[in-house]
């Protein structure tokens, strides 16, 4: 993959929203026009979280004057944070103040590897035993059940009977969905940015997803993709460590750029997608895996509503991650011992109408430190003229 896949494939006709960088300035909003990135920040729209609370943001941002930021390819090629120029322009995660959420367990492949996690308690070894019991046990193709089906009911009795009763097959085919605070406002980490993993986990991996925009009204307006950096030793030790096991410096990786939605790009289309993962190791290991939104078990609509509404509340907004199917169980280091990151893996993630995301693993200690929070914005802004 290179720089310009970061694009859908039909850029030509998409309406993209991105945040750049601009030395000497600070955060803008960008989108393309032909080959070229321009900066439309304005007083009508200063951060993404405004114009994703207009009732049509595409329409906004087709017509939005601006200033020319660069060649788009320059400012990608810019963007991976090991070889940057900080005095050229570069993207980051193109959302700003809106809340991180996360949906989990909604596909039944990674479903079962949650159960399997929770077996294990946490250690890798234990996970291939763990996966063939629970398999021979449960017998069933859970990916059939509609969840909080009468059906679903019926095999949740079934597994209680059997003792293989779990708190992942609760939210995977029970009524409630499993919405999660991922990240904090402003955390997320774009196109070519390290993703972090902490030294105190031995068995994790990247989760690729597509990534809902909303407005605070719960109206989705776009999409994009997103890097659910997941520590599955943490998360299996005990769902109580989930913070501990999702929310971590560079977990969050949101990009490159939202799609917006319009008459050329629904949620019909985000509902058909195909998200593609590859990683890359500096040990020459390649894993590749494509997740199909087709087979996630609940409609994106339904997740948005289980988010937001009249028992919570986001005035500005949210970014979703939908959950994923992807469960790396390729051994890497010998068999048995599966997959986990190693430092200088490259993690891209891509689908044809949504484009391209990128990013590098590196320790938490060792990506960089989250210091531009609302408050650095909201000065920022303030000293344009813009708030």
């Amino acid at each position: 993959m290179n720089d310009h896949d970061a694009l859908p494939e039909d850029a030509k006709s998409a309406v993209l929203l991105g945040r750049a960088w601009r030395p000497g300035v600070g955060p803008c909003l960008v989108t393309l026009r032909g080959r070229d990135l321009v900066d439309i920040t304005s007083r009508a729209a200063p951060t993404a979280r405004d114009i994703c609370e207009l009732q049509r943001p595409a329409d906004f941002v087709r017509d939005a004057g601006g200033d020319l930021l660069g060649a788009v390819d320059d400012v990608l090629a810019n963007s991976w944070e090991d070889r940057r120029d900080e005095a050229k322009p570069y993207l980051l995660a193109p959302i700003d103040l809106q809340a991180v959420k996360a949906a989990g367990v909604t596909f039944a492949v990674s479903l079962l590897e949650r159960v399997i996690e929770e077996q294990a308690r946490g250690d890798p070894r234990l996970a291939a035993a763990a996966r063939a019991e629970i398999t021979a046990l449960i017998g069933l193709d859970l990916s059939q059940l509609k969840p909080g089906s009468e059906e679903a009911m019926r095999v949740k009795a079934l597994l209680i009977e059997r003792g293989a009763w779990s708190q992942y097959l609760e939210v995977g085919i029970g009524p409630d969905a499993e919405i999660f605070t991922k990240a904090q406002p402003m955390s997320a980490v774009g196109y070519g940015a390290h993703v972090g993993v902490p030294p105190f986990s031995q068995w994790n991996n990247p989760e690729p997803e597509i990534v809902l925009i909303c407005g605070s009204d719960g109206a989705i307006k776009g999409a994009t993709l997103g890097n659910d950096v997941n520590l599955r030793d943490v998360e299996g030790r005990s769902a109580l460590l989930l913070g501990k096991a999702k929310d971590n410096n560079a977990s969050a990786a949101v990009g490159a750029f939202i799609r917006l939605i319009d008459e050329g790009f629904t949620l019909d289309d985000v509902r058909g997608l195909d998200v593609s993962l590859r990683v890359t190791g500096e040990d020459n290991f390649v894993l590749d895996a494509v997740s199909s939104m087709r087979q996630i078990s609940r409609d994106p609509l339904d997740l948005a509503r289980a988010a937001c509404g009249a028992h919570h509340q986001y005035p500005d907004g949210f970014a979703l991650y939908l959950g994923t199917m992807f469960a790396p169980v390729q051994d890497r280091d010998g068999a048995g011992k599966g997959f986990t990151h190693k430092h200088g893996d490259r993690v891209e993630i891509a689908t044809p109408r949504l484009g391209a995301l990128a990013n590098i693993v590196r320790g938490t200690a060792d990506a960089a430190p989250w210091r531009f929070g609302a408050a650095a914005l909201m000065r920022n802004l303030a000293d344009r003229g813009l708030i």
